[in-house]
């Protein structure tokens, strides 16, 4: 979480540099202030629409990002319990017939005892 965060503070630092840099750059231009006020307004939209299709990029960005780790979590997850299953059933197996073995060996051992 810590990189996306990193990642869009410094694209909003960006483009609040660039966005000061234009500003400064228009209102030390020899121009009319009615002009530069017009071209602070163009750009001003310009970059708005600019932050909201980097918005839309990084958006998509985390989506497909949480879908990749959302799946492979799911996998993962289904892996693991395939394997606990199929450990239980293997064991299972084993000490049910372990079982039986020493129920036999003590029937057999109780009925030399009662001979």
């Amino acid at each position: 979480m810590s990189r996306k965060n990193n990642t869009a503070g410094i694209l909003a630092g960006l483009l609040a540099g660039a966005a000061a840099g234009v500003i400064l750059g228009m209102l030390y231009a020899p121009e009319e202030g009615k002009e530069t006020r017009k071209k602070i307004k163009n750009k001003a939209n310009d970059l708005k629409d600019q932050a909201k299709n980097k918005y839309g990029e990084v958006s998509e960005k985390v989506k497909d990002q949480y879908s990749n780790i959302s799946s492979t979590f799911k996998e993962t997850a289904s892996s693991v319990a395939h394997t606990v299953k199929d450990g239980y059933d293997k064991y299972k197996d084993q000490i049910v017939s372990k079982t039986a073995d020493v129920v036999k060996n003590v029937e057999s051992e109780l009925n030399d005892l009662k001979k």
